[in-house]
């Protein structure tokens, strides 16, 4: 069986990111766990070992505080980009198809 050999770090970034990339233990959790992706599917998309999903995913289910302390900075950050009025994604799609 291989042995993932990813780092995670949080330089650079504010959360947790594997090293080397600007991908966040947060978005791999969100593939695999949130959007039902297999490993091997996000493995591929981000061209990772599937190893290297799983200690990601070991990562984000071993530092349930650190992990809670970024969604919550995430959503005080969009909170405020709403407030001096920015919109989502979602709302300039919808603005593109009026």
């Amino acid at each position: 069986m291989a042995q993932s050999s990813v780092r995670i770090v949080t330089e650079v970034h504010d959360e947790p990111h594997i090293e080397g990339r600007r991908v966040t233990v947060r978005r791999i959790q969100g593939l695999v766990e949130e959007a039902g992706k297999s490993a091997e599917e996000v493995a591929d998309q981000l061209e990772f070992d599937v190893a290297d999903v799983y200690g990601t995913l070991q990562y984000y289910h071993s530092h349930p505080d650190e992990m809670a302390a970024v969604e919550r900075r995430r959503a005080e950050r969009e909170a405020a980009a709403r407030d001096a009025g920015a919109v989502s994604l979602s709302e300039l799609k919808g603005d593109d198809s009026a």
